[in-house]
């Protein structure tokens, strides 16, 4: 089984930055990938940033040029820096994970609440 752990939200004013850290444990060789989910408060979840493996990341239009997801593998840690926060990103933050066939092996967590206020 694998677990994940998303921490690193917060209240912050639009412009602001926070990082978001998603702790996987467990049996972790089985796992390819992680990607950032968000909810929000109309409670639509868009996809937000995946990275695999190797390191291959790839993020949505919506946070293109603003965020970014990074891994360090030493710490079965998966980064999501965020940087010229909007009120548009409010939302919670899951992280998920995924195997080699892309299949998702870990069910929706509490996730972690990110609040931008204008």
């Amino acid at each position: 089984q694998v677990q994940l752990e998303e921490s690193g939200g917060g209240l912050v004013q639009a412009g602001g930055s926070l990082r978001l850290s998603c702790v996987v444990s467990g049996s972790t060789s089985s796992i390819n990938g992680i990607g950032w989910y968000r909810t929000d408060p109309k409670n639509q979840r868009e996809w937000v940033a995946s990275i695999d493996r190797r390191g291959t990341a790839s993020s949505a239009d919506s946070v293109k040029g603003r965020f970014t997801i990074s891994r360090d593998n030493a710490k079965n840690t998966v980064y999501l820096q965020m940087n010229s926060l909007k009120s548009e990103d409010t939302a919670i933050y899951h992280c998920r994970a995924f195997d080699y066939a892309g299949i998702a092996r870990t069910a929706w967590g509490r996730g972690t609440q990110v609040t931008v206020s204008s």
